[in-house]
Formats: structure tokens, C-alpha cells, sequence
């Protein structure tokens, strides 16, 4: 494998070895990435090959790719890495930094001149705000389930 392609997946190989350390509990994770399709060729190799990076053993990895992103991927991806096919995955669409944009850039005008602490903490409270915001809404939107859902009944 060249240095060129081992170099572009360090971060990212680094970062995933540091968070299935604190999983070894777990015989499966799976790992939702926009590339995870790119990403997980020779990720064994690359970890094995390198005297900082581990796997705890045992550990099966399950490379996907968020559905949002997996549509401008080529069609020989969405059968191996789509999360409709992930047993035991339920309905998750992978993307929830990008659902957040919205969000975020409401207060982008203001943030871009902040300092970088400042900046950090506006961005915390809008994701704290839309947090927040969801936990109240979501027993209206459960209310209104059952709701409907006793009218269809009786």
C-alpha cells in the first residue's frame, strides 16, 4: 500500500482505534462515515502495520455510509454499505451533523468574528437550544402518534 493512501486515512484511522478501545465490551460496532466505502479498504492492514494503532479482539466492525451521502456514491456501494441492509439497525439516516447545519448557520454571522471560545460557547448553547427544543417537542409528537393512532383504532 502506498504512503500516499495510508497518510490520507492516519486521522481518521487513529480516531476510529481510540473510540473501539472504550468498546471492547461490545462483539459489533458499526461505524457510520461519508466514506466509509473508501475508508475501510485495508483498515485491518493499515491498523496492523502500525505500532499505534489496535482493534480490541473480537470486535466486528460495520462499515456504512450516511443515506444522504451514499446516493452520489457509484451503485456497487449501496448493497455493501447502506444502512437499510445493517441487521438490527432500525431506520437511521447517518447524517445528523448535516441536519444541524441548518441550525448552525443562523448564527454564522455573528460567530465568524468571535474569538475561539466565545465562538465555542454560542455554538454549544445553539446545540443545547436545538436539543432542548426536540425533547419538549417529542412528547407532542408522541401524543399525537397515539393519538391518531386511537382514532384509526375505535
Amino acid at each position: 500500500m502506498s504512503a500516499h493512501l495510508y497518510l490520507r486515512q492516519m486521522n481518521m484511522d487513529y480516531a476510529v482505534c481510540q473510540s473501539l478501545c472504550s468498546m471492547e465490551n461490545n462483539s459489533r460496532v458499526v461505524a457510520i462515515y461519508d466514506v466509509a466505502c473508501q475508508w475501510s479498504r485495508n483498515f485491518r492492514q493499515r491498523v496492523k502495520s502500525s505500532k499505534y494503532l489496535g482493534v480490541p479482539s473480537g470486535l466486528k466492525l460495520v462499515p456504512t455510509v450516511g443515506k444522504w451521502h451514499l446516493g452520489a456514491h457509484v451503485v456497487d456501494c449501496f448493497p455493501k454499505f447502506s444502512l437499510n441492509f445493517i441487521q438490527g439497525i432500525g431506520q437511521v439516516d447517518g447524517e445528523i451533523l448535516e441536519t444541524l447545519w441548518s441550525i448552525t448557520n443562523k448564527v454564522s454571522g455573528t460567530t465568524w468574528a468571535m474569538g475561539k471560545s466565545h465562538r465555542s460557547e454560542v455554538l454549544d448553547d445553539v446545540m443545547y437550544d436545538s436539543n432542548w427544543k426536540k425533547w419538549v417537542g417529542i412528547g407532542k409528537c408522541i401524543f399525537n402518534i397515539s393519538y391518531s393512532c386511537a382514532l384509526t383504532i375505535y
